[in-house]
């Protein structure tokens, strides 16, 4: 497995996945599923491998080979396995020492025609929960998806009502955790142990939008990098503006344009984040206008803070005023504090931004950071 493949952002790993499904190639789907202490990735992480190689990345490259062997003991018994890594012993076993200080646990399972509606779903940009045994009284990998309030699949009914509640929090915020859940507190009248699993309930949201309106050669490498971190990226150019091909190979969708169709361009909803940057002072005015009139919760402009008080004024004269609210949503000048003026180096600082906000996160060194670096779910049921 090259760099590349390693580093797949996650919707282009799900596209792997829908891909072997509809070659009918054999694969096994590994899981994170649990980690205690630190780790280089959260719960829901997944790896795709196949035999012909492999896709995505559930460590830094501490556990990547052994993850490979044991796919292939899951592809030729046909059954799941969970496996866990405890990286936090002073013995060097990997020769050279690991960076991740953690307990890991991963599920290994071969890839079926069961997983396609997950892929579906993301794909439709519905968000979907997916409940899986690990452990317990049950089979491992038996396997709920949760979508619009319902369960499908062969969870019992006992495991989906106690699961039920902490399932429509993951959901809600795309949210991984693993769950205890017992069928009865402490046994019947009798004393007779009641079955008890480990549940793994992985929230799947579908990846923020980007718009980035714009057709200036500045808009590639911020099209690109957005893409790269999984934001779902539309190009709209104005006034015939030209998108070249390498523009067309990275976003997933390039739109031409009138500033006044803005509004009816799409649904605004509050996951979508928009960048504009098309370098005209009146298709600037007539966009951000637009925007702040639907629910998204960013809109980047690009250019001095000069330019945006002209902007101001030019609205005042026409009784145009903008609330604090409004306000609060406008980002200019665009991105964060970075340093350099490459195209590169402004992208950067552009998506840099847009991770921040739609992570609800304020941009600052990880150094200076209390606590874990990652947000911990805790919704654990018993």
């Amino acid at each position: 497995m090259n760099t590349n493949e390693w580093s797949l952002p996650e919707t282009e790993l799900f596209d792997r996945i829908r891909s072997s499904l509809d070659e009918g190639v054999e694969a096994v789907l590994a899981t994170v599923v649990d980690v205690e202490g630190s780790a280089y990735r959260r719960p829901g992480a997944k790896m795709l491998l196949r035999p012909d190689g492999g896709a995505g990345s559930i460590t830094a490259g501490c556990l990547e080979d052994e993850v490979r062997e044991l796919a292939t003991d899951v592809l030729d018994a046909g059954t799941p396995r969970v496996e866990t890594w405890d990286l936090t012993g002073s013995d060097d076993v990997w020769g050279m020492g690991v960076g991740c200080n953690g307990v890991i646990t991963v599920l290994l399972e071969p890839l079926t025609d069961e997983y396609a509606p997950v892929v579906a779903a993301r794909d439709r940009g519905d968000p979907v929960a997916v409940a899986t045994v690990v452990s317990g009284d049950l089979p491992t990998a038996t396997r709920g998806r949760y979508a619009d309030g319902e369960f499908h699949g062969d969870l019992p009914a006992w495991v989906r009502e106690r699961i039920r509640q902490a399932t429509d929090r993951l959901l809600a915020d795309g949210g991984s955790d693993l769950l205890t859940v017992t069928r009865g507190s402490s046994g019947d009248a009798t004393g007779e142990k009641q079955p008890a699993v480990e549940v793994f309930v992985n929230g799947i949201q579908p990846p923020p939008e980007a718009v980035v309106f714009g057709s200036g050669h500045d808009v590639l490498p911020v099209v690109e990098l957005a893409t790269l971190v999984d934001f779902r990226v539309t190009v709209v150019s104005f006034r015939g503006g030209h998108v070249d091909d390498d523009h067309l190979a990275r976003a997933d969708e390039v739109i031409s344009a009138s500033p006044r169709e803005v509004a009816t361009l799409r649904e605004w909803d509050d996951d979508t984040y928009a960048v504009v940057m098309t370098h005209n002072f009146v298709d600037d005015r007539l966009t951000l206008d637009a925007l702040l009139e639907t629910a998204v919760p960013y809109i980047g402009l690009m250019g001095p803070r000069k330019r945006f008080a002209e902007m101001r004024e030019a609205f005042t004269e026409e009784g145009r005023t903008f609330t604090e609210t409004e306000l609060d949503r406008i980002y200019t000048p665009i991105g964060v504090d970075l340093g350099g003026d490459s195209p590169y180096q402004i992208a950067y600082s552009i998506v840099g931004e847009l991770l921040a906000v739609a992570n609800g996160r304020d941009p600052g060194h990880l150094t200076e950071r209390a606590g874990p670096i990652h947000d911990r779910v805790e919704v654990r049921s018993s």
